[in-house]
């Protein structure tokens, strides 16, 4: 039997358009899929929109419309972000769907021993949708969003996560629920050691104008939107339904792939959810950095957003795809800057791999090639294993920093050897040194897959006709 990669990236709030950020996990989510499938692994890769949201029935008051309208429209445009980026996700789910509905109000009656109803007041976060203690905030707003949250008093239903305390602590030790990087994992363990506390689950129906998930059973409480925004891990697959052959196969998630600003969500409340209803635990956690603008996170509510639609007209898919993969590491925070975009164009793609592309296959119509296997073919092995450990590693940047640096052996074996020269008085050897570049160039269409899928495409088959087609990236 195949081996199986579930992967997953977060579901984005429609209450306005995509930004930059949401591509970045996107795309590093496309290439860990594309990586696992060319290993041959049966890959599912989940994506979707998250929208029970208290900001989107805001954010349709303000335009005048239904809040219906308003996630119909904006969730379409967050599943053409697909498109626009060359993802190769195999399913976008919408939280409004009825077998969504359905399976997360199962998963609410699994849980239901640990559900009970009480009078709450806290400071909440309609950006975040959570409830803030006074000391988690600084200066008396947000840490994520620099809001000051409302003071919020109602009857709500609870989960007793402090039940689950003990059992949550040794699944993230252990490295049972394993959680990268290794930073991320000390945040959870520092969070879960100062004492759960049980978490609101749900909200008043009025509070959030009839919209989201009912409770089942409640027709005045609406499922608090992370509680249903978590289970469409599962939903997607067919829990709550009657059809579970995607469930059966391939739940447990391999990797759940999250923005940092969603780890309590994701390595304890969901955690702890699954404990409750007796379901297996995602295998690892994956936590990138933010892209940041002048030092401040890229939000919709700070209103400091990248459009990627327009970004991937200006420039092209692949190299918006490499620039937010090589640039930045994969789990820190990057400040993203269009004049450092075009320095990376220009040096990497249009003078680096383009360059080396067309001076091979222009001398594929001037020396006669004579298979060998020689110094650079030999550098080609090493280059793999760290590309691969890489990868594995969930290490973008490096990854493409080994390519990169087979790219500068390649430049270096042409302008010791000459090959254009060599013509006159030595065609084998000249011919010899063309089979090891033709080689090097092979390996790169192999190698780029799972980042540039176009331009990898695009070497195949200049490869294939054996001649210098248009120019990869032309310069900007």
């Amino acid at each position: 039997m195949k081996k199986r990669f579930y992967i997953t990236t977060a579901i984005d709030y429609v209450n306005a358009v995509p930004h930059i950020g949401h591509a970045l996990e996107k795309i590093q989510a496309d290439v860990l899929a594309r990586y696992h499938r060319k290993l041959g692994e049966d890959t599912f890769y989940l994506t979707g929109s998250d929208e029970n949201s208290l900001k989107n029935v805001q954010a349709a008051k303000e335009e005048g419309i239904s809040t219906q309208e308003l996630v119909d429209r904006n969730s379409k445009i967050f599943e053409n972000l697909g498109q626009a980026l060359n993802l190769s996700f195999d399913q976008f789910i919408r939280t409004t769907e009825k077998s969504h509905v359905k399976g997360a109000q199962d998963l609410w009656r699994a849980c239901q021993k640990d559900i009970y109803k009480k009078e709450y007041k806290g400071l909440y976060c309609i950006d975040c949708e959570l409830f803030f203690k006074e000391n988690e905030l600084e200066n008396g707003l947000c840490p994520e969003h620099k809001t000051k949250p409302e003071l919020v008093k109602e009857e709500n239903y609870f989960f007793r996560l402090s039940r689950h305390q003990e059992e949550l602590e040794e699944l993230v030790e252990s490295d049972k629920l394993k959680i990268s990087p290794q930073s991320r994992k000390n945040e959870t363990l520092s969070f879960i050691k100062s004492g759960l506390e049980d978490f609101s689950v749900s909200r008043s129906a009025e509070r959030g104008d009839g919209w989201g998930v009912p409770v089942p059973g409640d027709k005045d409480q609406i499922i608090y939107v992370w509680f249903d925004a978590l289970s469409n891990y599962i939903t997607a697959l067919g829990y709550g339904s009657d059809k579970l052959d995607k469930y059966e196969k391939y739940w447990p998630a391999n990797l759940h792939c999250i923005g940092k600003g969603i780890l309590r969500f994701h390595a304890i409340y969901w955690p702890a959810m699954l404990l409750s209803a007796g379901l297996s635990l995602p295998k690892k956690i994956f936590v990138h950095g933010y892209l940041t603008l002048d030092g401040e996170k890229i939000s919709k509510s700070l209103g400091n957003v990248i459009d990627p639609f327009e970004l991937v007209k200006e420039y092209g898919i692949d190299p918006v795809r490499y620039y937010l993969l090589r640039e930045f590491s994969s789990t820190a925070d990057g400040d993203f800057s269009i004049k450092r975009f075009k320095e990376r164009y220009n040096a990497d793609l249009a003078n680096g791999l383009g360059n080396l592309v067309s001076r091979v296959l222009t001398l594929t119509g001037k020396i006669k090639i004579v298979d060998k296997e020689g110094e650079l073919t030999k550098k080609i092995g090493p280059v793999r294993k760290k590309y691969q450990e890489a990868l594995d590693q969930i290490k973008f940047n490096e990854a493409l920093e080994s390519v990169w640096q087979l790219i500068g052996f390649c430049d270096e074996y042409i302008e010791k050897n000459k090959p254009w020269e060599l013509v006159r008085n030595d065609q084998k050897k000249a011919g010899e040194i063309l089979s090891e570049l033709l080689t090097s160039l092979k390996e790169f269409s192999l190698l780029l897959e799972p980042f540039l899928p176009d331009t990898a495409e695009k070497i195949r088959l200049q490869l294939k006709d054996n001649k210098k087609g248009e120019s990869l990236f032309p310069r900007l």
